[in-house]
């Protein structure tokens, strides 16, 4: 059986990983209909639905991994999976490329001014506490697949365009 694919789209609170990564989705899922989709915001709010968050880095690297795993369950399957999450830690991400056959890791780079200024989610705001990239520590990707530069305002469609030309599909 053939393997699929691991998409991982990964980069700060902010960067623009679920709507990019969201849109790759909806267009893989034209030509590869048992694609599957896991966005690590919704995937934490899901697993810690009845349990204090844990935001330890133990409990971020395990999570991570756990959602990883089950990337790579569904590649083994046969199916693609598009994972959309921070991917804070470089042993993780070297894990994946070791581990998944078909990995590709799309790294969506935004500066620290650009994602201030935007504040989608109020994590830049002064004196919030506990956010990866300004007082946890974060490994940046250094040998992703594609690297998108998400500072000026392109339109997420022409990225995904890129993207599809990028991977072949």
């Amino acid at each position: 059986m053939k393997k699929g694919t691991v998409y991982f789209f990964t980069g700060l609170a902010g960067a623009g990983k679920t709507t990019i990564g969201g849109l790759f989705y909806q267009r893989l899922q034209a030509i590869k209909p048992d694609a599957v989709l896991i966005d690590g915001d919704k995937n934490r709010d899901k697993s810690n639905a009845r349990a204090p968050r844990d935001y330890s880095t133990e409990a971020r690297r395990a999570g991570a991994k756990n959602v990883l795993r089950r990337c790579m369950e569904y590649a083994d399957q046969g199916m693609d999976a598009v994972y959309c999450g921070i991917g804070m830690y470089a042993d993780v991400r070297a894990w994946c490329r070791e581990n998944i056959e078909n990995y590709r890791e799309i790294y969506i780079k935004v500066s620290m001014e650009t994602l201030r200024r935007r504040n989608q989610k109020g994590l830049y705001s002064p004196g919030v506490k506990q956010v990866v990239g300004v007082d946890l520590p974060w490994d940046e990707p250094d040998s992703s697949d594609v690297v998108i530069e998400n500072d000026r305002e392109e339109d997420p469609e022409i990225i995904v365009d890129r993207l599809f030309k990028e991977f072949g599909l």
